[in-house]
């Protein structure tokens, strides 16, 4: 599934959008093992491509995004290893939003748990679907065409606004 992230129709009055993409605007996905370790090491990675590509983003939207990864990641690492020994890991950004997605071949189609104060864990998901929203973002859970699954989150850019010559 695909975000729509496109320009909003140009009023009277206001400058219009540059033509073409933006330098930071692509998408980029990277594999790394099911295990453990590879939860810091995609946060890592998602972190240096935000700030290499110089997408527009705030601290607070990048920790949002670092944290969405964790979450996702840590989840496929613990509950899709068996059946998924690698996980992939897509950020795709466009003009006004950027998009994490976590790819594993596990079938099953998690939910998010409410909170309970007696557990430990099993809220990642509740902090991915609130984090997201908070942000003015959205995520979703998606089957994919090889039987496995890709959880997202679409979070906007806070663009500056465009300038006039």
């Amino acid at each position: 599934m695909e975000v729509s992230g496109g320009v909003p129709p140009v009023e009277a009055g206001e400058p219009e959008a540059p033509a073409g993409p933006l330098a930071y605007e692509g998408v980029w996905r990277f594999t790394v093992p099911a295990v453990e370790e590879s939860v810091p090491q995609a946060r890592r990675a998602v972190r240096d491509l935000l700030g290499r590509q110089g997408v527009p983003a705030d601290r607070d939207l990048v920790y949002s995004l670092l944290l969405i990864v964790s979450e996702l990641v840590t989840n496929s690492v613990r509950h899709a290893a068996l059946l998924s020994p690698e996980v992939a890991v897509e950020v795709a950004i466009g003009r006004e939003w950027v998009r994490v997605a976590v790819e594993d071949n596990h079938p099953y189609r998690p939910k998010a748990l409410e909170a309970d104060f007696g557990q430990t864990g099993g809220r990642g998901l509740l902090l991915v679907r609130e984090t997201t929203r908070e942000a003015g973002g959205v995520c979703d859970v998606e089957h994919t065409a090889a039987g496995g699954k890709v959880i997202w989150a679409a979070l906007p850019l806070a663009v500056p606004p465009a300038r006039t010559h």
